[in-house]
């Protein structure tokens, strides 16, 4: 998709949907471009991930997410930030433990040569 003429809050919007799908595809191409060489993030049960941590569970297929949906999504811009809130509704399995069930979901992107990137973030069932 052209993102030329979206406002900065459409390429987010469209920069989530991306994100859930390489999810749910193991696409670990897309995954790299979004997510950037310093993430850290706070998965459901407390542990703090990095990238290579990330990208590692997907390429070993201890990862595999049969369904992903979002909503009650919230997207503030602050300069060359964006903090988005929303619910994610996903089925799937994370080594022998059940994904099932909704989580809350953070991310923060930053805009990075006019490409943004999953710099932070956290989860948590509800």
């Amino acid at each position: 998709m052209n993102q030329t003429n979206l406002s900065e809050r459409d390429i987010i919007v469209v920069s989530e949907d991306t994100i859930l799908n390489a999810m749910k595809n193991c696409d670990i191409k897309k995954l790299d471009e979004l997510l950037h060489a310093e993430l850290l993030f706070n998965i459901p049960s407390g542990e703090t991930i990095t990238k290579t941590m990330d990208l590692e569970t997907y390429k070993s297929g201890n990862m595999n997410i049969c369904e992903i949906k979002s909503s009650q999504q919230i997207i503030n811009i602050i300069g060359d930030n964006a903090i988005v809130s929303v619910c994610i509704e996903m089925q799937g399995k994370f080594f022998d433990y059940s994904l099932d069930g909704k989580y809350k979901v953070i991310r923060i992107w930053k805009k990075f040569d006019e490409k943004w990137k999953v710099i932070g973030g956290s989860s948590v069932k509800i």
